[in-house]
């Protein structure tokens, strides 16, 4: 069912995600060819430099003042709750690029495939995870799509979405494949103007190793490959191809338990459930939203504010604590923002624990449980290696899953420390810049993040 041709130019935006210099090695040899011989540049890293920030700047060549993403997730001061990974488009505010072509072409139409806020866009083909939510507590992999038939199309011949390899300790290149074929598949039958397409496979490894290529040869590989099946089925038909990532990951050391320090101040209320505490951002005087390199504290009062500006500045590897006047030099002040946003220094990182004694950690923590925790939590990419058997233990739970009995896969650890690589500041190191590559001129220079979208609109519209 295709559709009549636009007259812009067939384009498709390949989103690597964690792609830098730091990677690009003789592991990675279709990507190192390619830039070698395509025009490319590097991003100035924005803030917040995690995925559905800079997305959204992408999309809309706007700051996150203006689109209103100002991390993964936030404090919703109304409902008194912490909002992770949320997935309506609504939620980012101001005009899609896809919206802009539109009114220039009635014929144009987009593909957003995996790009984050895809749910209730006014993109033409979408197809984003959404796990079935059982009664009985079963989660089941599945994803969303538009339009809704689209879902089954892809799962009948692609098997369904690969969930538990998408996110947490077994993530892996399957889900990274199916979003490959299924993005060929949608290309294919509906030949969208512009087709964007989001391949996650890099950031498990790097969180997990840090940016020693010589620990990622079989990842960096198996994504090189992927790159390439993409670039060269696009180049037949003629499209132009732009490469980009969100951030790179640079190496970190030491985690800052943020919250901690927060409730040895009196500042955090939690409330007890049977053994374990919950954190309740509604009865706390401050508490705060980890995401990776990037802390928002919410605060109860000006004067609370204040004195939770003091403790920050003392916390050992916090580079920056922005209040909201503070905040308007990196384009983040906002209502959704923090009170104060903490950056951490390159090499550190914040958790989102809130807990003293790990016998009083929530039930959710030791499962990879990304709405409920209220802030990231890559210890998910990992199985608790202090549990004896714990292998065996996944198997026997799958067992009692699939028997149909209820399950708890308690297999993640508590240990921050595990944790080799984040992001979401400022890089010491151009090495960890994003990329851009694009088949226009570009500037010799750095471009910053809200010049993405202009230059994606210039690829474009090149032969207008």
């Amino acid at each position: 069912m295709k559709q009549t041709k636009s007259k812009l130019q067939k384009t498709v935006v390949i989103n690597i995600v964690g792609l830098s210099k730091s990677v690009i090695s003789e592991h990675t040899p279709f990507l190192k060819q390619y830039l070698k011989l395509n025009n490319h540049t590097l991003i100035e890293p924005m803030l917040p430099g995690v995925t559905t920030s800079v997305q959204s700047t992408y999309l809309t060549g706007k700051w996150p003042n203006e689109h209103g993403i100002v991390g993964n997730g936030w404090y919703d001061r109304i409902d008194s709750e912490v909002k992770f990974w949320k997935q309506s488009n609504h939620l980012v505010y101001g005009e899609k690029l896809w919206e802009k072509a539109k009114k220039i072409d009635p014929t144009f139409t987009c593909s957003k495939m995996f790009w984050w806020y895809n749910m209730y866009s006014s993109a033409d083909y979408s197809v984003t995870p959404r796990p079935q939510y059982h009664a009985d507590g079963v989660k089941a992999p599945d994803c969303y799509s538009h339009p809704p038939e689209l879902r089954d199309e892809l799962q009948n011949k692609f098997g369904a979405f690969p969930l538990f390899h998408f996110w947490g300790p077994n993530a892996n290149i399957r889900s990274t494949k199916w979003i490959k074929d299924a993005t060929l598949y949608v290309d294919q039958k509906y030949d969208p103007t512009l087709t964007l397409v989001y391949l996650p496979h890099l950031d498990y490894g790097l969180q997990k190793v840090g940016s020693n290529v010589s620990k990622l040869k079989k990842e960096l590989s198996e994504l090189d490959q992927i790159v390439k099946e993409l670039v060269e089925s696009y180049q037949k038909k003629n499209a132009k191809v732009i490469l980009l990532s969100e951030y790179g990951i640079s190496d970190v050391h030491t985690p800052i338990h943020i919250n901690r320090v927060l409730r040895e101040n009196n500042l955090i209320q939690v409330r007890k459930e049977r053994w374990y505490e919950l954190l309740d951002p509604g009865a706390s005087q401050a508490f705060a939203v980890s995401d990776h390199q990037v802390s928002h504290i919410y605060c109860k009062d000006v004067e609370t504010i204040q004195r939770t500006k003091k403790i920050a500045k003392q916390i050992p590897g916090v580079a920056l604590v922005l209040d909201k006047r503070e905040q308007k030099k990196y384009h983040i002040h906002h209502e959704r923002s923090g009170d104060l946003v903490l950056v951490a220094k390159d090499g550190f990182w914040f958790t989102y624990y809130y807990w003293m004694n790990d016998k009083e950690a929530p039930d959710y923590a030791r499962l990879v449980d990304i709405h409920r925790k209220p802030g990231y939590d890559p210890a998910e990419l990992f199985l608790n290696p202090s549990q004896k058997f714990v292998k065996w233990k996944v198997i026997w739970t799958l067992i009692k899953k699939k028997l149909g009995f209820r399950y708890l896969m308690d297999v993640i650890p508590l240990d921050a420390g595990l944790v080799r690589g984040s992001h979401g500041g400022f890089p010491k190191s151009p090495e960890f810049y994003p990329i851009f590559s694009a088949e226009i001129p570009l500037p010799k220079k750095n471009i910053s993040a809200i010049k993405v979208y202009d230059f994606i609109w210039e690829q474009m519209t090149s032969e207008i």
